[in-house]
């Protein structure tokens, strides 16, 4: 349990504050803190400037030295977390034991929700490509190349925090005009020799050229960083905390009835957005049901009349010849 204390209002300043650190049925894009071990090394000092520059502007970077360390003690963590209203950290941290070491760190309900150790094997700094940089700002593509995203849960893991890092709320829809860069990242093959193979990490600039049709033709360049990670330690989140992490609010009545919150049964949205239903009937007894009514089914009343005539004479003659009998 969290021992951050709580802080009462004071005026109606400090209150609007509070009330926006709030959760909120759509959250805002989620900061991010940089900060710095007491020990760093060149390659973390370097990996740590071009991710904020990623990151930017929903970022903060710490550039005094703290004693930091977060698989050990977080309480360090949750109270910066509490300060700047941040629920995502990196930290950078060199040792003998671990050197060139990068942690990612979630918070939930300002108590670390689960953590991923990486250390630098290679990279090759931003300033290091002759390319054009994307615009501060602009969210990027995100594209993971490997099956074990999918199906191994260390990945599937690394994958979490960086779609919560880089990639924000999802979207709909997006306007090609605005898409300037695109994060690369590639996981080796595992075997027994390499259960946890190394991820690359890459960074392209976009470009769309004409192709002759409504489609652009897609250039890229690469801009920086160009990063290998090799996964160390990893810290699960506990299932009740990440239960309620992935909680949804309940929607309003409006809002269910466009299927945007709860699903409702029968009801789905097809691939274009329309909404589709499926009704049950009970079962049909054709002998009732009405048909056509058509010139050519339908019984004249003269002809109902003299069907009647005819069946009446028939009766009259058939009692007149057993009277004669």
């Amino acid at each position: 349990m969290s021992m951050l204390r709580t802080i009462k209002p004071k005026n109606a300043r400090v209150k609007r504050a509070l009330d926006e650190r709030e959760p909120k049925a759509v959250e805002n894009e989620k900061t991010a803190i940089f900060v710095r071990g007491q020990n760093t090394s060149e390659k973390v000092r370097s990996a740590m400037k071009d991710l904020y520059a990623l990151k930017r502007p929903h970022a903060v970077n710490f550039s005094r030295k703290n004693p930091i360390h977060p698989f050990e003690d977080a309480s360090s963590l949750e109270f910066f977390a509490s300060k700047n209203d941040a629920s995502l950290f990196l930290t950078g941290l060199h040792s003998k034991k671990r050197p060139d070491n990068l942690v990612f760190t979630r918070m939930f309900d300002g108590r670390v929700l689960d953590m991923m150790e990486l250390g630098i094997d290679q990279i090759k700094e931003m300033s290091e490509f002759e390319s054009v940089k994307a615009s501060v700002g602009v969210r990027p593509l995100m594209v993971f190349h490997s099956d074990l995203f999918d199906t191994h849960p260390t990945y599937q893991q690394l994958k979490s925090h960086l779609l919560d890092m880089y990639n924000g709320h999802p979207l709909a829809e997006i306007p090609l005009t605005t898409i300037e860069h695109v994060i690369s990242v590639t996981a080796g093959p595992a075997s027994d020799a390499v259960p946890l193979p190394k991820v690359h990490l890459r960074v392209y600039t976009i470009k769309l050229l004409a192709s002759g049709s409504r489609i652009p033709r897609v250039q890229l360049t690469e801009m920086g960083p160009s990063i290998d990670f090799s996964v160390r330690r990893v810290q699960e989140a506990d299932s009740e905390m990440m239960k309620a992490a992935l909680k949804r609010p309940k929607l309003a009545k409006t809002d269910v009835e466009k299927g945007l919150g709860k699903k409702r049964k029968n009801i789905e949205t097809d691939e274009m957005g329309d909404r589709v239903g499926r009704l049950h009937v009970g079962k049909q007894d054709l002998n009732k049901m009405q048909g056509r009514k058509m010139k050519g089914l339908k019984v004249r009343k003269d002809k109902a009349s003299g069907t009647g005539a005819d069946a009446d004479a028939e009766a009259g003659a058939d009692e007149d010849m057993e009277g004669d009998e």
